[in-house]
């Protein structure tokens, strides 16, 4: 290599190529700040900003949406193009243009450390190696060496330059990246497609997404969701004895002593020793005991409660939701914020609870930064564990066997300034649970009393518990939160003293009452709990080797799951009420269809087990790239091979009977997986010929929205349809006779006929009302939608490129032509009065804003008297979202389906 040659640093974002520019200059000298880079004479510094490129078959074996057809799969290319992610293409070029440079001689991967950052630089440098005439890449030829990076802070990045890691060192994770990435786009493009394909037989275009991590996260919440569907709630009832002792009274409730928890596949998993199921037995027990003395002995027990380990992702995402309510996109965001930008966190995107056992140096540190910084609320506690002694080599905190690509999520010796309320949250989450890991445990002297009450023939027990605190150890750093928020404590934890029974005391039983329960089925997932049994996916395999494959993976990785998440509620597979995430009737439709097609692996994490294992061996030189590459490219010919040779009339399922008859005939309504079918009077036969399909447009049916269809012949609008072109619209379903005397389903566009029709629009003759706010291209008045001219298919431009939209009218409000043309202009409209709430049906007044951090309309409301802020999540309500609630006077055009 030249002797002057320089060295190219290529980060994954550019708030780290700017921190590696501020490491270095003390050590290499000043840069020169360019538009796109930072150089001096030794170093020439950029960054992606995330992925740049993704990976695509090669043209000849590309299938464009429209010949989604069995006929052109499975899609198994040779070898594997690169593509330009649009949006960050000038930045790839950029990028591309410094490594061709010839005064570069070397490059170094400064992205995350990680199987991630690893494909991110790896893709840049093989699509700046261009290809032969066969489309193969070819080598850039510059030596590769490895920043493998934990930390942020100026001296850990000096260190990381100091120990650069070999490319040779590096390879192996390369080709593990780039075959987990394969894998997944050939079996995700290759599943998608075929059951799209497969959904789309009878017309239409059914888009049906199947992925390696999306598809068994789904079946997690779809499976919770078979079991309360299927729970039977049943009686019980419970017994409480007031007893009356020298020093005062206490409760106790009945048990029984005999009980053994049941075992084997039968076993019943409600019953337990408190629980009576017979409410004449229990009331015949308090009957008993009322007014009788008792006996007492009691065992007191100290215990000792841990803090919980260090946060990883994962942990912090599951507390963020269930303490603040965020979303695991939000606290990733935000912990990416407090990393990147403030400098205030380690690197968030791990998945260890654990640090390194050389990392004792750098903690006291760090605690004496946080002793003397300005937070009153935890600098004490800082100051208490550093005069103490308190930090000290321990494996539940320093274990090098527990700490993977990247260490757990620590604060950092850089206290921040002028965070927003939520990084402030998070910030203070992390370093409450740093300080208060290092602290002794919790002491408590737990109590159990046995109160038996003896009658005629028989003894009742009574059991009461307490648990009083007696050192409060780490707890004292979370205060009063300790007892009932912090991770892994206990009901009870705030102490329930009891009153002292003296030895062999008797005591009285003053009063007895029985309490009616029923059985409550499981709980729905929220996303700390989903992302909870993401993670613990692996306990759900039954193979040891793969479940131990994935005992620290799970399903996704922790920087992934998130967006995992996103996804599904994008496709519309769940929906997000509340904090509660529920499947949607497209999520059932698919867990019935890969059932019934027999491709099943992909609903189950096993998939993921034996990918892991297989990519960890290849990390470790133990398998080939290209041994894997060919048994996935064989499952992937399996999984389409199944649907397309799938030729019975409809898939096997647990299908609905309906309330509501046929409204032709009268018969009996039922479901199969395509259609509602007339069944006759006796539900057993062929019927009258009446049926609908299941998913016109694109949608799946729920039987209650069939339900309400069939009693009232009309439902909607409804969102989630797609026309034939693959164009989302929304519009109202209704059922009635056709010429001939057939009951049809016909959809009703109001006026989105021209819209929804899936035509080529012509907006040459239409005038514009402003450049629209996400693309620039001019936003036109459409149906009942004012839509940017490149969001709608065209004859200049087929395939939409933008999703700008906004309805006409939004919960009654009409939106007059002159208003839009504000927000376009200015980011916002005047004040209107005549919106109408669906919830309350109350007018309120607001203005419509757009929201360019959601990518949408927003609403925005006027500050209430005194200046106090607008209700919470008021201003994020999404205006485009329900713009398609239209008055009954719309104009109303229908077209049979």
């Amino acid at each position: 290599m030249n002797a002057n040659a320089k060295t190219l640093v290529i980060a994954e974002k550019p708030s780290v190529a700017l921190d590696i520019v501020r490491a270095l200059t003390p050590v290499a000298g000043k840069f020169e700040k360019h538009d796109d880079h930072y150089e001096n004479d030794r170093y020439i510094v950029t960054s992606a900003v995330g992925h740049l490129l993704e990976i695509a078959a090669p043209e000849a074996y590309d299938v464009k949406r429209g010949k989604w057809s069995f006929a052109h799969l499975p899609v198994i290319p040779p070898h594997f193009e690169l593509k330009p992610i649009d949006k960050t293409k000038s930045r790839l070029n950029a990028v591309v243009k410094l490594a061709k440079r010839k005064d570069v001689g070397a490059l170094i991967n400064a992205c995350d450390a990680g199987r991630e950052g690893e494909l991110i630089f790896r893709l840049i440098e093989q699509y700046a190696g261009g290809t032969d005439k066969d489309g193969r890449p070819k080598p850039l030829g510059k030596p590769v060496y490895r920043l493998w990076l934990q930390s942020m802070t100026p001296q850990a990045i000096r260190e990381g330059f100091e120990h650069l890691r070999s490319d040779q060192e590096m390879r192996p994770l390369a080709d593990a990246a780039r075959s987990r990435s394969e894998a997944d786009w050939l079996v995700g493009i290759n599943g998608t497609r075929a059951m799209t394909a497969f959904n789309s037989r009878d017309g239409g275009f059914f888009l049906t997404t199947v992925g390696r991590v999306q598809t068994p996260t789904l079946a997690i919440v779809v499976e919770r969701e078979e079991q309360i569907r299927r729970f039977q709630p049943r009686d019980y009832w419970e017994v409480y004895a007031t007893f009356a002792a020298q020093a005062g009274t206490y409760v106790g409730r009945w048990f029984d002593p005999a009980w053994r928890k049941p075992s084997g596949d039968d076993a019943d998993p409600e019953r337990k020793p408190e629980r009576l199921w017979s409410e004449a037995e229990a009331r015949a027990i308090a009957d008993a005991v009322r007014g009788r003395s008792a006996d007492v002995r009691e065992e007191s027990k100290p215990a000792t409660q841990a803090c919980g380990l260090l946060y990883d992702l994962t942990s912090l995402q599951r507390e963020a939701n269930g303490r603040f309510g965020f979303s695991a996109k939000t606290t990733l965001a935000l912990a990416q914020s407090l990393y990147e930008k403030h400098k205030a966190l380690t690197y968030p995107r791990t998945d260890s609870r654990a640090l390194p056992e050389d990392y004792l140096a750098t903690v006291r540190q760090t605690m004496a930064v946080l002793a003397d910084a300005p937070l009153a609320h935890l600098a004490p506690h800082a100051r208490t564990a550093l005069e103490q002694g308190y930090v000290r080599p321990t494996k539940r905190v320093f274990d090098n066997t527990k700490v993977s690509d990247h260490f757990a999520i620590i604060p950092t010796p850089q206290v921040p300034q002028g965070l927003s309320d939520a990084e402030q949250k998070l910030y203070d989450l992390v370093v409450r649970r740093f300080i208060a890991v290092f602290f002794p445990p919790a002491e408590f002297l737990v109590t159990t009393r046995i109160t038996q009450v003896p009658v005629e023939g028989a003894t009742h027990h009574f059991k009461t518990e307490g648990k009083v605190l007696v050192k409060p150890g780490w707890m004292a750093v979370y205060g009063k939160e300790a007892a009932e928020d912090v991770e892994g404590a206990r009901a009870g934890d705030k102490g329930q003293p009891l009153v002292p029974v003296q030895p062999g005391e008797r005591v009285r039983t003053d009063d007895a009452r029985v309490d009616a329960k029923q059985t409550r089925p499981p709980a729905r997932f929220n996303e700390a709990t989903l992302l909870a049994a993401m993670e613990g996916a692996g306990k759900l395999v039954d193979d040891e080797e793969l479940r131990s494959a994935m005992a620290d993976k799970g399903l996704g990785t922790p920087a992934t799951r998130a967006a995992i998440i996103e996804g599904l509620i994008a496709e519309k597979y769940l929906l997000r009420e509340g904090r509660e995430l529920i499947p949607t009737p497209k999520a059932f439709q698919l867990m019935t269809l890969l059932r019934g097609l027999g491709v099943e692996e992909l609903t189950r994490p096993e998939l993921t087990g034996e990918w892991e294992h297989k990519l960890s061996q290849m990390e470790r030189g133990q398998l080939s790239r290209e041994a894997f590459m060919r048994e996935i490219a064989a499952m992937t010919e399996r999984i389409v091979r199944k649907a397309k040779e799938y030729d019975r009339d409809t898939v096997p399922g647990d299908y609905a009977t309906l309330r509501t008859p046929c409204p032709q005939c009268g018969g009996v309504v039922k479901e199969t997986y395509r259609r509602y079918a007339c069944t006759g009077a006796d539900g057993t036969g062929a019927g009258c010929g009446f049926s609908l399909p299941k998913a016109p447009g694109g949608r799946v049916l729920a039987v209650e929205e069939v339900e309400t269809l069939l009693r009232e012949h009309r439902i909607g609008p409804l969102e989630g349809f797609r026309s034939k072109a693959g164009w989302p619209f929304s519009a109202e379903l209704t059922v009635g006779p056709d010429a001939d005397g057939q009951w049809k389903l016909s959809f009703d566009f109001g006026d989105d006929e021209e819209e929804a029709s899936g035509e080529l629009a012509d907006f040459s003759d239409r005038e514009p009302l402003g450049p629209c706010p996400q693309c620039g291209s001019p936003v036109v008045e459409h149906g009942a939608h004012y839509v940017c001219s490149r969001a709608v298919p065209t004859v200049q431009q087929p395939t939409p490129s933008c999703d700008f939209k906004s309805a006409t009218t939004i919960l009654q409000q009409p939106i007059a032509r002159e208003q839009m043309a504000k927000l376009l202009a200015t980011g916002r409209t005047d004040w209107l009065e005549g919106f109408v709430s669906n919830r309350t049906r109350r007018p309120f007044k607001a203005a419509l804003v757009w929201d360019a951090d959601a990518g949408k309309v927003n609403f925005a409301f006027e500050p209430r008297e005194g200046g106090a802020a607008p209700r919470r999540g008021a201003a994020r309500t999404t205006a485009a979202r329900v713009g398609s609630a239209r008055t009954a006077t719309t104009r109303r055009t229908t077209r049979k389906s």
